[in-house]
């Protein structure tokens, strides 16, 4: 394993490992740089990895203990940025590529009723909306996607690259897009990938 590591990088991973065991002591490994802030409302299970340049952020808009749970086996590559304020979970043995958004909250209100927030406002102060984030077991989301607030991403389902979800996802699906819908879905009578039908 180490082979394909320099001197400085097996130094620098080392150091990654002690540091990870005193954020999280359940994690595998957390690399530097990484920016985790409200750690307390951040609950990680066994087997936690995450690239460099991860950013994860809890910060609770009612009073909880823990707002953003990572299951078993999660794999996180470089630069994925989580955000926190109601909920978001996130199932076991989930792969997520580098570059990746996830959030349950937006500045502001959108949804084309009386609570709508004004362009007029400063967009930073408008209130929070929340809404939250369901990631299920053996997911796998590709390069560059965003997850929005309010939606449920079903066990096994991949999301392919550059794909915003703004609404749920089936189980055992492949969806792409933007907004992402499903193209394909894994039968289990014939064991194959075939072509989604509404």
């Amino acid at each position: 394993m180490f082979q394909r590591y320099s001197f400085f990088q097996i130094v620098s991973l080392f150091i990654d490992v002690i540091k990870t065991r005193f954020m999280f002591s359940e994690a595998r490994l957390i690399r530097s740089p990484s920016d985790i802030r409200g750690k307390k409302y951040i609950s990680v299970a066994s087997g936690f990895t995450t690239g460099k340049g991860c950013r994860l952020e809890a910060y609770p808009k009612n009073k909880k203990d823990v707002v953003l749970f990572f299951g078993k086996n999660i794999q996180m590559n470089d630069y994925v940025h989580i955000t926190a304020m109601d909920e978001v979970r996130i199932g076991n043995n989930v792969l997520i590529a580098s570059k990746v958004y996830i959030s349950d909250n937006s500045h502001g209100h959108y949804a084309g009723d009386e609570n709508d927030s004004s362009p007029l406002s400063i967009p930073k102060d408008r209130p929070y909306t929340t809404k939250k984030v369901i990631i299920g077991d053996n997911v796998w989301i590709g390069e560059m996607v965003s997850i929005m607030p309010g939606v449920t991403i079903g066990s096994g389902t991949i999301v392919g690259a550059s794909s915003v979800v703004t609404k749920n996802l089936p189980p055992n699906t492949i969806a792409v897009g933007s907004p992402a819908k499903p193209i394909k879905k894994f039968n289990f009578d014939t064991q194959r990938w075939e072509s989604y039908k509404l």
